[in-house]
């Protein structure tokens, strides 16, 4: 039933990525824009400088329903990217559904799949990303389940393993690289592009190293604020060029649809440099630097996808921690699985009770108003308990088997020949409590008045 559909920095270099990279004020259109679709009922988007993905609910959950779900949304990403820019996308996209998709979705917010394995920001990314979804109403109970889910297995993840332990992040590298280039980083100007919550975390650990904190941003108020937090400065955005003179590293992030630096305008502050390195950080998706300024003597540009190469060389202590992550992450995945197969027979099992409760109900009715009519209220409410679990007897065996089926391909034909042999009504794909019925609920006492079974 749930569907995955985006691509991430293992499926596609920046320069694909970029073109379908999305604001959070773009969100609750393109949420619209994919509930709309003939084949999805739920979805809610995940967008990151490291991915973009949609993970999504198919309106019916055979097999060809979730194929016909993530070929809608294949064609929406690709009319989205195609509206900034993007040609011929969805080749790039890469496509999961059902079990593959959940545990997908639980691996990505466990951060198994991040840049930095064990890196914490992407929690809080996912999280936002349901959050969106609620607030645009594209997402149900479905989706809701799993992506709750997912937020409580990377929680289990973080707490029942070391897979975070270290500081192995972008910061870290980013600071790495720094000391590659300059030794010590006391004193060094390190000028923040853009207040994201990437360069905000490298723009800490410069600090931490010894470097001088400069902050331009578009807003001022956002700016002053954030530079007065970490004990910096603030230049206005109208200042970005001088602020480049006086720089010695540059972190990039910011949300701009183009590039803020460029080859020519640090070209031309090479003279009032002096022949200065220059090391940018460069960690917004779509990229703040354009890459031709590593053509310029004594500059060095990094991006994303430059520090990954970085990074899976870091990472070599935090595999053993992973693979014991990975087992939560599948047995937690497996059993939400089974939960969606349930919702397979449950509406059928839901119906069987119905009909065989009416039943009972229908000939005791009959009986109290005629050759039983002499009990008193004590064996009328006796009778019905008595009734109620003998339903739940003669059903256990049948509605046992019939779950076991679920998820198998022979569970529809089950349900079908079900269906016809005790003639029930039309049943609808499980909603509400239904689904989550108790396997043999504790019967209600019935009504005073006659003593029936409830209905």
């Amino acid at each position: 039933m749930i569907v995955a559909v985006g691509l991430s920095h293992r499926d596609a270099p920046i320069d694909i990525r970029e073109h379908l990279a999305i604001d959070k004020e773009q969100l609750p259109e393109l949420l619209a824009r994919l509930v709309a679709r003939p084949a999805v009922s739920e979805a809610a988007v995940l967008s990151t400088c490291n991915r973009v993905e949609v993970y999504a609910v198919a309106l019916d959950g055979t097999d060809a329903g979730l194929e016909a779900a993530a070929s809608d949304l294949v064609r929406e990403l690709d009319d989205w990217a195609a509206l900034h820019g993007g040609v011929g996308f969805a080749r790039h996209l890469k496509r999961r559904v059902g079990a593959d998709a959940v545990l997908h979705l639980f691996r990505v917010a466990s951060s198994l799949d991040s840049l930095v394995i064990g890196e914490p920001q992407i929690l809080g990314q996912v999280k936002d990303a349901l959050e969106h979804a609620r607030a645009s109403r594209s997402v149900g109970r479905y989706l809701e389940r799993a992506m709750s889910k997912a937020l409580h297995v990377a929680k289990r993840v973080r707490t029942e393993t070391a897979v975070g332990a270290g500081q192995v992040s972008v910061a870290s590298i980013a600071v790495d690289l720094a000391r590659q280039i300059f030794g010590d980083l006391t004193g060094r100007a390190a000028v923040l592009l853009g207040a994201g919550e990437m360069a905000e975390g490298a723009a800490r650990a410069l600090i931490a190293a010894g470097a001088r904190l400069i902050v331009v941003n578009r807003s001022r108020e956002r700016g002053e604020s954030l530079a007065a937090d970490m004990g910096g400065t603030y230049r206005p955005w109208e200042q970005l060029v001088d602020a480049l003179v006086e720089a010695d590293v540059v972190v990039a992030s910011t949300s701009a649809r183009g590039f803020v630096v460029t080859r020519p305008m640090v070209a031309s502050i090479a003279k009032a440099r002096r022949g200065k390195s220059l090391f940018f950080v460069d960690i917004a998706v779509p990229r703040d630097v354009e890459p031709a300024v590593n053509e310029l003597e004594n500059v060095y540009l990094y991006d994303v996808d430059d520090l990954a190469q970085v990074v899976s060389e870091s990472m070599r202590e935090r595999r053993v921690e992973a693979e014991r992550a990975e087992r939560l992450v599948a047995h937690e995945a497996a059993q939400l699985a089974a939960w969606v197969d349930s919702l397979q027979v449950t509406p059928t099992v839901v119906a069987l009770r119905a009909q065989v409760r009416r039943a009972l109900a229908a000939e005791i009715d009959r009986s109290l108003a005629g050759r039983l009519k002499h009990l008193p209220e004590d064996d009328r409410r006796a009778l019905a308990l008595m009734a109620d679990a003998a339903v739940n007897r003669v059903l256990h065996t049948p509605v046992t088997r019939l779950r076991a089926l679920a998820g198998e391909a022979r569970a529809d034909d089950a349900v079908q020949l079900i269906e016809h042999l005790f003639a029930l009504p039309d049943v609808e794909v499980a909603s509400g409590a239904a689904a989550d019925e108790p396997e043999a609920p504790a019967p209600p006492t019935p009504p005073a008045h006659n003593g029936s079974l409830p209905r």
